[in-house]
């Protein structure tokens, strides 16, 4: 991972100071949002948990203790892969220390340092992803997204900084609405923006040139797993002939794909989708509420990442290279 380490190490913290259980809870709750936020925040809880090597007596007993921690933040959000890639990251740096031998507070040097590396990798890929989706945005594009992608929005704010004169679609993305937050940041930053709700999407893909999304996870095979609605934008712009591009950082991949493990498609409680009196009201009526589908990797023209425009078929090579970095090591 090339990161700007002096930048890594003294950056401003993004977050409040938190506990490990106090992140896990709000990580639930969906207080953090955003695939890469959602994976600084974890990683931050675990580097400040981390801190601590007092009374300590060995190595093992101080790694213990933060690999447990790790597993708790990782089941928080199961699907948002950012996150389990980057406490993986963090691990593994732990690892490594614990493999050469070297003392507690040599491991714990390891383990902050490569949080503090994460956080400033994660900040660096956004702003990479925006330069490099940007040049393939064209003067007057009319662009429609989906849920609050900070890589997504990093392309349309950097399209704008440079004169492209881009006009964005926001939906709504319910049941939570994420994207009136995504259309609240962009109409704050100069950008000519419209809020439509999910079922006009297709009214709305004629008048668009681009479909942009963000992800929280790419499987072996390159195909996408993000916001609930996603895939259907993703078939609405391939009738359309639009364009749908994916605003990815590279350690949303999900190793367990390589072995045939399937994602998880996560669900959340009800409540987010029918009012408590409604549910009452109607006992009879079940509810679901997915959080999260599954885009095929032929609807999906390429992926912008901060290692450049890759074809959902790179996607496997792509693994192969950062397995190293973030695929869980042993601590034995």
């Amino acid at each position: 991972m090339e990161t700007p380490r002096d930048g890594g190490r003294n950056a401003r913290p993004e977050f409040p100071q938190v506990s490990v259980d106090d992140a896990c809870a709000d990580l639930r709750a969906m207080k953090v949002r955003g695939g890469s936020r959602v994976a600084r925040y974890a990683v931050q809880a675990l580097r400040d948990h981390a801190k601590d090597s007092a009374g300590a007596k060995n190595p093992t007993e101080y790694l213990n203790p933060i690999l447990k921690a790790g597993e708790k933040l990782k089941s928080a959000r199961p699907t948002a892969f950012a996150l389990t890639n980057g406490v993986n990251y963090v691990l593994n740096a732990g690892a490594r220390s614990l493999e050469s031998g070297g003392p507690v507070e040599e491991i714990r040097n390891a383990v902050v340092n490569a949080a503090n590396d994460f956080i400033a990798h994660s900040l660096d890929a956004v702003r990479i992803i925006g330069e490099i989706g940007a040049r393939r945005i064209k003067n007057g594009d009319t662009i429609i997204t989906h849920s609050d992608s900070e890589a997504a929005m990093s392309v349309m704010k950097r399209a704008h900084d440079i004169g492209k004169g881009i006009r964005v679609y926001c939906t709504e993305t319910r049941p939570n609405y994420q994207g009136h937050r995504t259309a609240a940041a962009l109409a704050a930053y100069g950008i000519d923006t419209t809020l439509i709700c999910d079922s006009a999407c297709r009214v709305m893909m004629g008048d668009a040139d681009k479909a942009i999304v963000g992800c929280d996870a790419i499987s072996g095979n390159g195909a996408l797993v993000s916001k609930i609605g996603v895939s259907q934008v993703a078939m609405l712009a391939q009738e359309a002939r639009v364009n749908f591009i994916v605003a990815a950082e590279t350690y949303k991949v999900d190793f367990r794909t390589l072995t045939g493990k399937l994602i998880d498609a996560e669900q959340r409680d009800p409540n987010e989708i029918a009012a408590k009196e409604w549910m009452e009201r109607n006992p009879k009526v079940k509810l679901s509420n997915y959080v999260f589908d599954f885009t095929p990797p032929e609807y999906i023209d390429f992926y912008v990442t901060e290692k450049g425009i890759m074809p959902p078929a790179g996607i496997f090579t792509l693994m192969q290279e950062l397995r190293d970095e973030y695929a869980p090591r042993s601590f034995a």
